[in-house]
């Protein structure tokens, strides 16, 4: 479970074998006669199991007794199951609870946003233009709240696969620097701490020039020099291929600061032989295709996209396909 109040998501246990029969499918596993296979999956392939079918599973003889016993057999096979199916778990957690923020999500205000006509009135019909600002606000307060639980989802799945975890600045062992190059008393984020390796690693999708179009490319280029006065070995870790001119400078201070840097499929191979056999096989399966599939699609234009609002749903189409949002 994770949150509280209403807005906390609980896994039932019905759910919870039903991820770990996906994850000893994923792993090609097999015991035979064990109540570990009570449930009948409708897929082999988790992103092809709709969340819906998960809200169906509310077997009454799914006890906890059959689920330590499905656990145990897990661990006595492979100790690195656990992590496996933690991931699973989050991930899946953070969808329900995506899912239910979709649902949720109000209708902006015209209180909210009523002075931001000032922009664009005259310019189209008065009622197509409040309707406009409606759903761009609405949209980037959904696209806001998938930012949010992405972070609290992403890296620290990446950073357990690499044997590590997130730290946070007030325990970080990492200090930031003054001008002289001397500790001061407060520490620096850490998007991966590895003590067994002693590496400190920067975990990022892709550099491009909006970070020190923002003001924050010193700040990135610091973090290897703290690091490395800290006696640690930095890692910058970019899963996107696509060069640029700051990877580039970026990437040369970690090497100049006694660190590595892993681009593209380097970095995903780098994770997979930390990750180990087990936990290789959830980035094979639940990261690494989900990530490169979306960054491979081009979007043509012309493009067009239809949004419809109705009491009862949202529905995203195009002249092939549709996504309905079911709205509570």
């Amino acid at each position: 479970m994770h949150g509280s109040g209403g807005a906390q998501v609980v896994l039932s246990d019905s759910e919870l074998l039903s991820l770990i029969s996906i994850a000893i499918n994923d792993l090609g596993w097999s015991f035979e006669g064990a109540d570990i296979n009570a449930i009948t999956l409708p897929d082999d392939a988790y992103y092809r199991i709709p969340l819906s079918w998960f809200d169906e599973q509310k077997y009454n003889d799914i006890t906890p007794e059959l689920i330590l016993d499905s656990l145990a057999l897990c661990f006595n096979k492979d100790n690195d199951f656990g992590l496996f199916i933690e991931n699973l778990s989050a991930l899946h957690r953070r969808r329900i609870k995506y899912r239910r923020i979709l649902s949720f999500q109000p209708v902006p205000d015209m209180d909210q946003i009523g002075p931001r006509v000032l922009l664009e009135y005259g310019e189209c019909h008065t009622a197509l233009l409040a309707n406009w600002m409606v759903w761009r606000k609405w949209i980037y307060d959904i696209d806001n709240r998938s930012a949010q639980e992405t972070g609290y989802l992403f890296e620290p799945i990446l950073a357990s696969c690499l044997g590590g975890e997130p730290v946070g600045a007030r325990n970080s062992p990492v200090k930031r620097l003054d001008s002289d190059g001397q500790p001061i008393n407060k520490g620096r984020q850490i998007d991966c701490f590895v003590p067994a390796s002693n590496r400190t690693y920067e975990l990022k999708l892709r550099v491009t020039i909006a970070a020190s179009g923002q003001g924050r490319f010193s700040e990135e280029l610091s973090f290897p020099v703290e690091s490395q006065a800290a006696g640690f070995i930095p890692v910058l870790l970019v899963l996107d291929p696509t060069p640029s001119d700051r990877l580039t400078e970026l990437s040369n201070k970690f090497m100049q600061c006694g660190g590595a840097f892993y681009h593209g499929e380097e970095a995903w191979n780098h994770i997979e032989e930390e990750a180990g056999d087990v936990i290789s096989v959830f980035i094979e399966n639940y990261i690494k295709p989900v990530i490169q599939s979306i960054e491979d699609i081009e979007i043509p234009l012309p493009q067009s996209i239809n949004l419809r609002w109705s009491e009862k749903t949202i529905e995203i189409s195009n002249e092939e396909h549709n996504y309905i949002i079911a709205r509570a």
